[in-house]
Formats: structure tokens, C-alpha cells, sequence
């Protein structure tokens, strides 16, 4: 797989791949997840970040995904639909929570599992990361995900607004899942 995984990748987006399965599987041994499954959801989680447009799309297509608007508006975000639909049906890994997480990666959604959660902030806090509020988002990550959560969707949802980005909705759903679970609310 990791020869595989290398190919796909350039030497840049190769080590940040092993430094978010190394956080990922961190994470697991921290708040009682699989390690190994984390290890590798975190390494496969980018595998179609270096693919060109049309191979992304190809994939997407192939596995009869259509992009709504909002998606089809922020081509950052097709590489993690890809790329678990890359590992589906190319790579031929049939395991829900491992293609769940690399799909979510990026947007996050209401009710994501614990491999979810954590590859989502493994993607955040891995060891390369270095911009401001990193060394913050990595302590959340010692004590709590929900919180890391809820400053990672503070810090990003922001960010996009200033950079005239759409929001995907699933990432606001997240975002309304942590504040009503945070004010003692149902979730959503």
C-alpha cells in the first residue's frame, strides 16, 4: 500500500500522508480507537491530493458520484471525495469507517465516528503543520476532540469567508452539531 500510496503522491504531500497516519494513530491510542485502522485511513486520506482535475472527476464518475453545487464550486474538496472513492474501488478496501474518514477529512460532518474525528485532526496537527494556532490545535488534541474540533471550525470556517470560499454544508452541520452539543443540546 505504500508503495502505492507513494506513486500517487509527491515527495511533499508523500510525508505529510505518513505524518497524519503517525497523528492518526497517536490519536486512537489517546481516545481508545483502532490504531491500525487509523494509521492507515491517515495515509490513504490524501491519495488522490495530487490527482489532476479530470482523473478526479474520472474517479467520481466512475463511481457514479455527482458533485452538488457547492462542491463543484471549491475544487479543493473533490481530492477527499476521490480519494474514497479511489479507495474503494480501485484500491479495493471495503471497509466503511476507513473510506468515511478520508472522505470527510477535509469538511467533517454531523455524527462522524470516532476514526472520523480523528483523522480529521490528524490532518490538522500533523508534525509538518506549522501555521498560527498550531501548537494551540495540538493541545486541544491531548485533551479533547470536541474542542479541537470546534477550533479547527472556528479557525477554517472564518479563513474561507475572508478568502471568498464556499462553506460545504456538511461542515456547518458539524459546526452546529459541537455548539448545541457544547450548550447541552440534542445533536443534530
Amino acid at each position: 500500500m505504500i508503495t502505492l500510496i507513494k506513486s500517487r503522491l509527491d515527495d511533499y504531500r508523500f510525508n505529510h500522508s505518513l505524518n497524519v497516519a503517525e497523528s492518526a494513530k497517536e490519536l486512537a491510542l489517546r481516545f481508545g480507537g483502532d490504531a491500525d485502522k487509523a494509521y492507515t485511513a491517515g495515509l490513504l486520506h490524501d491519495v488522490m491530493k495530487n490527482a489532476s482535475e479530470e482523473e478526479q472527476l474520472g474517479v467520481l464518475s466512475e463511481a457514479g458520484i455527482e458533485l452538488m453545487p457547492v462542491e463543484r464550486a471549491n475544487k479543493k474538496l473533490w481530492h477527499a471525495m476521490a480519494g474514497a472513492a479511489y479507495v474503494k474501488f480501485v484500491m479495493g478496501i471495503d471497509d466503511r469507517e476507513i473510506i468515511r474518514a478520508v472522505r470527510y477529512h477535509t469538511t467533517g460532518r454531523a455524527g462522524m465516528s470516532l476514526l472520523e474525528k480523528i483523522v480529521y485532526l490528524a490532518d490538522y496537527i500533523s508534525a509538518e503543520r506549522n501555521y498560527n494556532g498550531v501548537e494551540d490545535m495540538r493541545k486541544l488534541c491531548e485533551k479533547d476532540m470536541d474542542e479541537a474540533i470546534e477550533y479547527a471550525l472556528v479557525f477554517g470556517i472564518p479563513d474561507l469567508v475572508t478568502k471568498g470560499q464556499v462553506i460545504h454544508p456538511d461542515s456547518i452541520d458539524l459546526y452546529n452539531e459541537v455548539i448545541m452539543k457544547k450548550q447541552g443540546g440534542n445533536s443534530l
